[in-house]
Parts: structure tokens; sequence; C-alpha cells
């Protein structure tokens, strides 16, 4: 089924559910997010498969107002901040980071609802419980095979932030680890970047 197809399809016989409760046995592409009634916020396509995020606990929240809030007072005029907006990095893979840094030239106005991998300069992704797997392992791998620069992977451990920062590698399209930070976010590259990470106690 196409994309322009999700939006014209009715619901199923079976219940009354969506028809996108039963995939096509190709997988879904990146495009039919936008057509599919009823989709929950925030689904992610990771693999043609779709995947629903589970309500999200305070540290989750308070990690991200920390976040975009300081990197938009450091990110520089041709970059944007962009926050929750999904990630097209092929025909079946389609990822919501938590937060992106993107050319401001890619933004074209108030309905995107998707930005392509070759805008986008940084992913940061703070993983919850049920994230562990996808954050650590494979959208990590994803983001990388893309040709995305920079990928920050957030824990949260004692309710204090820990940031592993990564780089690409281009001769391997892959992340390699450039440092581990705790109470504080000092970095160069993408852009010069110092956030106190002990604030989000006063949150």
């Amino acid at each position: 089924m196409t994309a322009e197809a999700w939006s014209e399809a009715p619901l199923s016989d079976t219940h009354g559910l969506p028809s996108w409760i039963f995939p096509p046995a190709e997988g879904f592409r990146a495009a039919d997010l936008d057509h599919m009634p009823q989709l929950p916020a925030h689904t992610e396509l990771i693999d043609g498969s779709l995947v629903f995020v589970s309500p999200q606990a305070s540290f989750h929240s308070l990690m991200l107002f920390l976040l975009e809030r300081e990197l938009r007072r450091f990110c520089p005029a041709h970059l944007r901040v962009r926050r929750e907006m999904s990630v097209v990095l092929g025909l079946r893979q389609r990822p919501e980071p938590d937060l992106v840094i993107l050319r401001a030239e890619a933004v074209q106005g108030t309905s995107e609802t998707a930005y392509e991998a070759s805008d986008v300069l940084l992913v940061v992704e703070v993983v919850s419980p049920d994230s562990e797997e996808r954050d650590r392992k494979r959208k990590p791998q994803l983001y990388a095979e893309a040709g995305i620069a920079h990928f920050w992977r957030i824990e949260n451990q004692s309710d204090r932030p820990t940031v592993y920062v990564y780089e690409l590698d281009p001769a391997t399209t892959s992340y390699a680890l450039t440092g581990i930070y705790h109470d504080r976010l000092k970095l160069s590259v993408p852009f010069e970047i110092d956030i106190d990470l002990t604030e989000i106690d006063a949150l």
C-alpha cells in the first residue's frame, strides 16, 4: 500500500482496529507515517516496523528541557535545534531522536514532519527503560550509516545524567566514543558548548 493509500485506508474489520495494525509483507516505508490515521504520537519506523513510545519518566522530560534550552543558547546562527522530530534515514528507517541539530536551510516552515539525514549534524537520545536496546545499539548504527556526524547518548545514573559523546569515523561509517561527561558537558565540536548538567537538580 502506498503512502497516499494509507490516508484513504478504512478501519480494519477486525474489532475496528486501524489498518496499519497489519503491516505489509515488505514493511512500512518512511513516507507512510504521514498518512496513517490514528497513529500514536511519536511513533518511529525502525527496519520497516512501527515502534511505539511508552510514557516517559520525569528524568527524560527534564533532561530534554535542559539540553534544548542550553543548545539553543550555544547554537550558531546557521544551525537549528529541534525536539522530537523524526529523521528519514532510508526507505524503511524513520526514527524520532529526542533532539537534533540541523542546517537552518533545511527548515522550510512549521508544517514539516521530518528532516533528511543529510541535513542533520547531531542526534541526541535520552535512554528510557523501554528503549535501551534501540538507543544503545540499533539507532546509533542507523544514524552512523546515514552519515550523521555526531551522536550523544544520555543515561540516567542515580537521577543524574551521564552523557556519552560519539563522533563518526567516515572510514568505517561507525561511531567512536570521544568522551563521557557527568557534571559538565564542555565540547568544541560540533560547536562550542558548555552545559552544567547538575542544573537538572533545580528544574
